[in-house]
């Protein structure tokens, strides 16, 4: 049976530590590291998780802003506003909720924010950063799943990663940060030709393609680390894209969903806006 990792336990320590970091930039610059979040609409889930990072903020001695914003607003008028963010030093980190009304351009509102204000590390020039390990903001979930990794005292150099899902929020991004670990990594996708086959084989596993149990139970091989990233709703309630009660059966360490990945993504987020502040004067 698998061990659980509890990642709300891991973002709380973290949670701890961006804490006392704000605290030390306060007493020795009086910068209170700052995050302006730009909500478009009332997609309920975005809300939840805008208000989630609100709390982590208060809690942290972060200060957080939140521009709610209706749907009816314009591309032109998005970026406005998003310049403004960018143009103001009292703001240190910028995100941009996603997904945004039908008729916005996300990536053309994603390359606004500026690179040094942009704590989600989606801007193409943080990307290219982290491609080239030269340093920049680095995407908060794909360093959720390394903070996990690395924890674990596990030797990886050498070993096999699978990562299951392509996107530019996780999947690519993090097949360069456990490059840099050493590890071998293939990346999947959902059109992937013999995915079983590819996992079977894999020491570490990360689901990351948003399908509700893609990953099937059996695939796993016995002692395999396995990362879900996956949050999906269905009528049970939250379920992540891995097979969860099976995979636990084979795995030797794996992540649950609610509870797992999540947490530490917020964390990182906060990380991230502390690092941009460190940086902003």
């Amino acid at each position: 049976m698998a061990v659980l990792i509890d990642g709300r336990k891991l973002g709380n320590s973290i949670l701890g530590d961006v804490s006392e970091r704000a605290v030390a930039l306060a007493a020795r610059t009086g910068i209170v590291p700052t995050l302006a979040a730009v909500l478009v609409g009332g997609d309920g889930a975005s809300v939840s998780y805008v208000r989630q990072k609100e709390r982590a903020c208060e809690r942290t001695g972060l200060r957080s802003v939140t521009l709610m914003l209706p749907a009816s607003t314009s591309e032109a008028e998005l970026l406005e506003r998003i310049d403004a963010l960018n143009r103001d030093s009292a703001i240190h980190g910028i995100i941009a909720q996603l997904p945004l009304p039908a008729g916005i351009d996300v990536e053309k509102v994603v390359s606004a924010v500026s690179p040094a204000k942009d704590v989600d590390g989606f801007h193409p020039v943080n990307l290219g950063l982290l491609m080239r390990n030269a340093g920049g903001l680095v995407p908060c979930t794909p360093a959720a799943v390394c903070h996990i990794l690395d924890g674990l005292g596990v030797s990886l150099a050498g070993k096999r990663a699978v990562v299951v899902g392509r996107s530019l929020v996780v999947g690519r991004p993090l097949s360069c940060l456990l490059l840099r670990r050493d590890l071998t990594v293939t990346v999947c996708h959902t059109l992937t030709e013999d995915l079983a086959g590819e996992v079977s084989r894999a020491d570490v596993v990360v689901a990351a393609a948003g399908r509700a149990a893609l990953v099937r139970g059996e695939w796993v091989k016995p002692g395999a680390i396995v990362i879900d990233v996956g949050t999906n709703p269905t009528p049970a309630g939250l379920v992540g894209d891995v097979e969860f009660a099976a995979a636990a059966e084979r795995a030797g360490y794996i992540t649950p969903v609610p509870g797992g990945v999540g947490p530490l993504t917020v964390a990182m987020l906060l990380r991230n806006v502390v690092k941009a502040a460190s940086t902003s004067f």
